[in-house]
């Protein structure tokens, strides 16, 4: 097996895990569109959302009423370090 590929992997997943303790949902499902480079984060499985806001930053946060339902990331691989 590529041993250096699961290190690197690993580690790219070690740096990540302080940022997502911090997200307020404790269940979240993310989907990337690698030909759109758009992530999709969702916190409803489904999230049938019934509102959207796109915010300055390009990034459309989705509602379910009042509730937080999704968070789409347009233009997700120039992002690194936001």
């Amino acid at each position: 097996m590529a041993t250096a590929i699961v290190n690197q992997t690993i580690s790219e997943f070690k740096s990540i895990i302080p940022n997502i303790l911090r997200i307020p949902n404790h269940k979240f499902w993310l989907d990337y569109d690698n030909e759109a480079d758009v992530l999709y984060i969702n916190f409803k499985k489904p999230q049938r959302a019934t509102d959207s806001e796109m915010l300055e930053s390009g990034i459309l946060v989705r509602y379910r009423d009042e509730e937080l339902v999704g968070v789409t990331i347009l233009d997700a691989s120039l992002r690194e370090g936001m």
